[in-house]
């Protein structure tokens, strides 16, 4: 401890502990929504420790005892131990393989006891922001050289191939977002410029049949070259690039990405992004689809696209109209229609309850706190702290456009829980930790961390 920290709230911004405070308020009342019953009693309900929003209560408890630690704790802390954090998040996500248990196809999971569980592969989160923060906060790192964007690169994807491993495909995506962090500090926008059109590729790939795409990029190749042919007169090498990238393009779309989706995601993944862009994907191709003895009748609804859940929260949300339903009344919530509506889906008892006019109001609150994280960020003296704050925000900004988009069929289901909103200890403590840290390291912003 250091006694310049003996006021807890010295130089902390008491906004962000605000808009926290009411985003975990509001999480536990739409769990509340989800579950209550009437003839219960609620006050008791909430103390007895056996439903969802009393377990969320308690996981509040202690991420604010948490939160209070980490205010009270020396900001040179996480520079210090920064590495040695990152290296026990990767021991932990690899310890999963072994003592893991698998929760609905997922093993990303360790068992605690008395019914909670750990998921290191959200922690892991913090431990790279803080290791990517540390790594290019060193003086003797030039982020304008290759060699370093490939360490910081290896930083963040390594959690997300150990993600992907434990069938966590969702989260493995996450740690994308730690690249627009490191934009920011000097990323070439090449790079993003290729995982953008990579990503439009494969959605393009999806849409348009394989021929016809094929025959697309083609012309396309063809008119800029035509419009080029000059400068490729006076250097041929532009030539080379133009049909170097056509063939990769080509080869993206007629083999990369079908193998992907056969061979790399599961059936039930393939068929969440199939069905987002409209289209049916036969999981006969899939090579990791597991056997299945059941009826005739459920092999051939494994044609089907897995967009019920989707349907579900669409009708939820439309339900509320424009200024919903009230507090309690909603009848898709209350009938358990959408499934998983206290996790992926919260933001759906949110819809039905308070409408358009409510659902608005809640993302202002978010778009608040991003606001103010992106102005702590750059209000920071020392490289760390910006480049840990720029995680934090990237991190949320993720989290909450995915989410939401999900929810609306926007997005394929994978799984991305809403920030501060959704239930789960490891959700709810990973957020509370990354903000808290934030505030610390802001409260400290005249040090120059290293």
């Amino acid at each position: 401890m250091n006694a310049r920290n003996n006021n807890i709230s010295q130089g902390i911004d008491m906004t962000v502990i605000l808009l926290y405070a009411m985003l975990v308020t509001i999480g536990i009342l739409c769990i509340f929504m989800v579950e209550y019953k009437p003839g219960v009693d609620v006050f008791s309900s909430f103390l007895n420790g056996k439903t969802y929003y009393s377990k969320q209560l308690l996981f509040t408890g202690v991420s604010i005892i948490i939160a209070t630690f980490i205010l009270l704790a020396d900001s040179k802390l996480f520079t210090a131990f920064a590495n040695l954090m990152y290296a026990f998040g990767i021991l932990l996500m690899l310890a999963t393989f072994a003592i893991g248990s698998d929760i609905k196809g997922s093993k990303s999971w360790i068992r605690l006891g008395g019914g909670f569980n750990l998921q290191p592969a959200e922690l892991c989160k913090i431990f790279t922001a803080l290791a990517l923060a540390k790594f290019l906060s060193r003086q003797e790192t030039d982020f304008t050289k290759i060699k370093s964007q490939i360490i910081a690169g290896a930083i963040v994807l390594l959690p997300a191939i150990l993600a992907r491993f434990q069938h966590e495909t969702g989260l493995a995506m996450v740690y994308t977002c730690f690249f627009i962090a490191m934009y920011r500090e000097g990323l070439p926008g090449k790079i993003l410029v290729i995982g953008i059109s990579f990503a439009v590729l494969v959605v393009a790939t999806l849409i348009v049949e394989p021929n016809a795409l094929a025959i697309t990029l083609t012309i396309i190749a063809a008119l800029i070259i035509y419009f080029l042919k000059r400068q490729i007169k006076r250097n041929k090498n532009i030539l080379v690039l133009i049909v170097s990238l056509w063939m990769v393009c080509v080869g993206i779309q007629r083999f990369a990405v079908p193998y992907i989706f056969n061979n790399v995601f599961e059936c039930y993944q393939s068929q969440r992004i199939y069905s987002a862009v409209g289209k049916d994907y036969d999981c006969s191709q899939n090579k990791n689809r597991k056997s299945d003895s059941k009826t005739a009748d459920n092999k051939k609804a494994a044609y089907k696209p897995d967009d019920y859940n989707v349907r579900q929260s669409k009708i939820a949300i439309g339900s509320g109209g424009l200024i919903g339903k009230g507090f309690l009344k909603g009848t898709q919530t209350r009938g358990k229609y959408v499934p998983e509506q206290r996790t992926d889906f919260i933001f759906t008892s949110l819809g039905e309850a308070f409408g358009l006019a409510g659902c608005l109001s809640f993302l202002l609150i978010y778009l608040l706190l991003l606001f103010r994280v992106v102005r702590m960020a750059e209000r920071q003296r020392s490289t760390f702290s910006r480049v840990y704050a720029y995680c934090v925000a990237s991190i949320l900004f993720f989290h909450i456009a995915v989410n939401v988009c999900m929810t609306i069929g926007l997005f394929p289901i994978i799984g991305i829980a809403l920030p501060l909103m959704s239930y789960g200890g490891s959700s709810l403590l990973t957020f509370t930790i990354l903000i808290f840290i934030l505030l610390r390291l802001d409260g400290d912003r005249q040090m120059v961390l290293r």
